[in-house]
């Protein structure tokens, strides 16, 4: 689908969650093994709900570094917890070696839908999180930002203005929430170019086959899902083959679009699966051999 050589072959990354159970742990280590080889940039592991898998994520993280040879981020939010206690987790993060959080301000701890509100000695929002990171540690920082519009957010203006904060405290790369169409994309990273964002705008790439559950998704964010990707998935509900390729499909072509406008790096949003990811960088022809093995 792209002819790319090594020389100019696009970055990737992908996104993990830590494991919750002893199977899910191995399916979590195969799929970090399959995919090492393609080496990614980064591998990032997610920080659930008001840090509800804290000690899951950390652990998964530094065995990451401890016996792989790839660069693990780890996700870390604000919620339920104080500045003092996520400090401790910032410390420790450094002296396991990781070298790269994923900020967020994170869900409610209520849940998705909640008014979010601050823990009363904790860091407020993401702005406020990165800058102490950065205080603390000289960290690599990757912050999201969504191109659609955060479903708190009253205007693109105001998102505009919460993500240069974020990298006025220190960020150096943001992560967009996933999307479907390319325009989507460019129409943000020209609006956040013109508001004076020059950091990497990394597009965020769902690779979701479900399809139930990536319209639930969808609707959490406020991601606009296209008529055209729902038809396609229509009726495939028992047929999970046909909506794996499907899936492994949609986003090649969704990254080869966006590398036709000069985007350079994707982060995949795995899920866990190896499969998925393998097939779609093998469809953009990013594989072991035009790229160098982690």
């Amino acid at each position: 689908m792209s002819g790319w050589s090594r020389a100019n072959a696009p970055k990737v990354s992908f996104e993990f969650f830590p494991p919750n159970s002893e199977k899910m742990e191995a399916r979590l280590w195969d799929s970090l093994q399959r995919l090492a080889p393609i080496g990614p940039e980064f591998v990032s592991v997610t920080y659930g709900a008001g840090g509800t898998t804290r000690e899951r994520t950390h652990r998964t993280v530094t065995r990451i570094v401890e016996q792989t040879g790839l660069k693990a981020a780890a996700h870390l939010t604000c919620v339920a917890a104080s500045r003092a206690k996520i400090d401790g987790i910032i410390g420790q993060y450094w002296d396991a070696g990781i070298r790269h959080i994923v900020a967020l301000r994170g869900d409610p701890a209520a849940g998705t839908g909640s008014a979010y509100v601050p823990h009363a000695s904790g860091y407020s929002n993401a702005t406020e999180l990165v800058a102490g990171i950065k205080s603390l540690r000289n960290f690599e920082v990757s912050v999201s930002c969504h191109p659609e519009t955060h479903p708190e957010s009253p205007s693109m203006a105001h998102d505009l203005d919460v993500l240069k904060a974020k990298i006025d405290a220190g960020a150096t790369r943001a992560i967009t929430q996933f999307f479907f169409e390319p325009e989507t994309y460019f129409r943000f990273a020209d609006a956040a170019a013109a508001a004076g964002i020059t950091v990497p705008i990394v597009p965020g790439i769902m690779l979701q086959p479900n399809f139930a559950g990536l319209a639930r998704m969808a609707g959490l964010c406020g991601t606009h899902l296209p008529r055209r990707i729902a038809d396609l998935y229509d009726g495939l509900d028992d047929d999970p083959g046909t909506r794996e390729a499907l899936t492994a499909q949609l986003a090649a072509e969704l990254c080869s679009q966006l590398a036709a406008g000069g985007v350079d790096h994707f982060h995949f949003y795995t899920l866990n699966r190896a499969s998925l990811a393998l097939a779609t960088t093998r469809l953009l022809s990013i594989s072991p051999h035009n790229q160098d093995a982690a």
